[in-house]
């Protein structure tokens, strides 16, 4: 969501005149693949509340781990020292860091804090098997310097309590006795838990209380079709602003009364697209910006002061995108990212006041921006007229005619694409292939409607659109009809499978990685704490019983003797998505047709690979699997 917004390029005839751009740039030298998959040196970095010290994530000994910087210093110290795996997300509270880690990618993640020295590391929520997450971190808020708010499923599976967690301590103290079953909370501008809602599997009933001595009381009931989405409450915690798409299309921001259970009015809505979110200064207690994705990231601000800071930043890096990505508590000195889609991101330390910058880190100096390619936005027509949008991105110093192309669908299947430094399709294009991303009916962002004409359709119209781009692409001549390759991971693992399987004269080869072959086995290996929401699935994807015949129809492994294509799958052993045998069945089933598949499983992966090795493992397998199969064609 963090773009340069530029003018739309939607029809070919703007695409076209791209093309022609990139056709008088000079052709990039083949790069090795390490480059674009390489751990930055630096990333994600934070500033500390007082605005002394900055952190980041960089590799010791194969692994990201964190590390410290006083802002005016110029070397940093390790203050964790994990060599099993990476760690992810953390962030500043107080004078500690907090972060999350699971144990090779089950995703039952444990928190952890530790000092801004590296000493008195705390394992906070040591549960085996157990899954906790931050539900508030409680900043800007007086007396809460050492506690957030963590919800941790340890009771049952399926259900997640609420606990007000010491960082310092680890001492937990249940906030809410749970026995309701809500299956997700909402606080407020105090930190207390005023929203609570629960699903019967296709309904989501919103409860409410006044205060944290109330008992919660029904607010509202909706279809999951409808979107309420309480993203914060107002100055005084009486109203909610909340991105919701009852009585329309599109999910517009409105001002909802939680004691009159009404909508006040509609503060900001977009005529295409859904809004995705907003943000909102806690310790103004003001609402910032609403923001949402379009070809490319926008935002529209309410508040005056942040929107200045945003038109400066703008300024001072034309031509690229720039956020705030934290501040610190006095709002005197930011951490800025800049990025575009051929800049991964740099970092720089920014003074609101003087508006003066210094970069702290470029997280990847062996990526240069001139060898990069570009990511247009594209559109076509689906067959049964939907306008599907998507982005096309072609190697340089070539001619967009009768290239190889490798199709990436994406995952979800209930997300979608965006615009922005994408290093797959960077690595793709620099092997000569042109990448096709679409947004295919169920990605989100583009209303309802769009959304809904995706429920029972895998296999069948999801699918029609990714052929309808693959098609799309050889009528105007930019696709070798006989070098189409398809790629994806989670659900585009699926619309691979359902690609070679279901179109099969349409793919020289297919890449699988962390993919679904089988809708009933898919259904019944859910997480734990998905199960509440079983029947949405159901409705969307099919039911096993009452659906059987239509699951069977589009899982792609009761059809293995369609398939034809070259195909290469990976997996992680403890993906608790998409359980690996997921992949083993259709491993076997083509095995025994004698069709050539290679297979590459990752003991210590889940979904998808995170730790370096592994992939430079599968992206390195990707590349010799698709020279061989599309480069060798003529």
């Amino acid at each position: 969501m963090k773009c340069i917004l530029l003018c739309a390029c939607v029809a070919f005839t703007a695409l076209f005149s791209s093309c022609k751009k990139v056709e008088r740039e000079v052709p990039a030298p083949l790069l090795p693949m390490e480059t674009f998959f390489k751990n930055g040196e630096k990333s994600s970095f934070r500033i500390s509340p007082d605005g002394r010290y900055f952190s980041y994530r960089a590799d010791y000994k194969g692994k990201m781990n964190i590390f410290v910087q006083k802002v005016e210093d110029t070397s940093a110290m390790r203050v964790t020292h994990d060599t099993l795996r990476s760690i992810g997300g953390y962030f500043w509270k107080g004078d500690r860091i907090v972060y999350a880690q699971d144990i090779g990618g089950d995703e039952n993640f444990q928190l952890f804090s530790v000092k801004a020295d590296g000493t008195d590391l705390k394992a906070l929520t040591p549960f085996a098997g157990v899954r906790s997450d931050i539900l508030d971190a409680l900043n800007d808020i007086s007396g809460k310097e050492k506690e957030m708010i963590v919800q941790i499923n340890k009771r049952v599976k399926e259900y997640f309590d609420p606990y007000l967690l010491n960082i310092e301590t680890g001492e937990l103290t249940l906030l809410y006795d749970n026995k309701e079953n809500y299956d997700s909370w909402m606080t407020d501008n105090n930190g207390v838990i005023r929203l609570a809602s629960k699903t019967d599997g296709v309904n989501i009933t919103w409860n409410y209380r006044n205060s944290e001595k109330d008992s919660f009381t029904p607010l509202m009931t909706t279809s999951f079709k409808e979107t309420f989405a309480p993203s914060s409450f107002n100055k005084d915690n009486t109203l909610i602003y909340a991105i919701s798409n009852i009585g329309r299309d599109k999910s517009a921001l409105i001002e909802y009364d939680p004691t009159a259970k009404k909508e006040i009015k509609e503060l900001f809505a977009d005529k295409d697209y859904d809004i995705a979110g907003i943000n909102y200064d806690r310790k103004k207690q003001a609402l910032t910006s609403v923001y949402w994705e379009a070809e490319k990231s926008e935002q529209h601000f309410f508040d005056k002061e942040w929107g200045d800071i945003q038109k400066a930043l703008d300024k001072k890096f034309d031509g690229y995108y720039t956020f705030v990505a934290n501040h610190d508590d006095a709002r005197t000195k930011a951490i800025v990212g800049v990025n575009s889609d051929r800049l991964p991101i740099e970092y720089y330390l920014y003074d609101f006041k003087t508006k003066e910058s210094k970069q702290i880190a470029n997280p990847y100096p062996w990526i240069n921006e001139n060898q990069m390619c570009r990511m247009t936005p594209v559109s076509y027509k689906s067959r049964d007229g939907l306008e599907i949008h998507g982005y096309l991105t072609l190697p340089l110093g070539v001619e967009a005619k009768n290239l190889p192309v490798v199709i990436n669908p994406h995952g979800g299947p209930w997300a979608r694409d965006g615009w922005g430094y994408n290093n797959e399709v960077q690595f793709l294009a620099n092997r000569g292939y042109a990448v096709l991303q679409m947004n295919f009916r169920g990605s989100t962002g583009y209303g309802r409607k769009f959304w809904e004409s995706s429920f029972k359709q895998w296999g069948k119209t999801m699918q029609d659109d990714i052929t309808d781009g693959v098609e799309w692409l050889i009528k105007e001549g930019i696709a070798d009809k006989d070098r189409v390759a398809i790629y994806g991971g989670s659900y585009g693992g699926y619309a691979t499978l359902a690609g070679i399987t279901f179109t099969p004269d349409l793919y020289a080869a297919a890449v699988d990685y962390v993919g679904v072959s089988n809708l009933f086995t898919l259904l019944k290996t859910i997480p734990p704490y998905w199960k509440p929401y079983l029947d949405q699935f159901h409705e969307m994807m099919g039911d096993p019983q009452k659906d059987s015949l239509l699951l069977a129809e589009v899982s792609p492994v009761f059809h293995a003797d369609k398939i034809k294509t070259p195909l290469f799958i990976a997996q992680g052993a403890n993906d608790p998505r998409v359980n690996k045998a997921e992949s083993d069945q259709m491993v076997e089933a083509l095995k025994k047709r004698g069709i050539e598949v290679e297979y590459m499983v990752k003991n210590d992966e889940g979904h998808g690979f995170h730790n370096q090795d592994n992939q430079y493992d599968f992206y390195g397998a990707m590349e010799k699997f698709l020279d061989k199969h599309l480069k060798a064609k003529k």
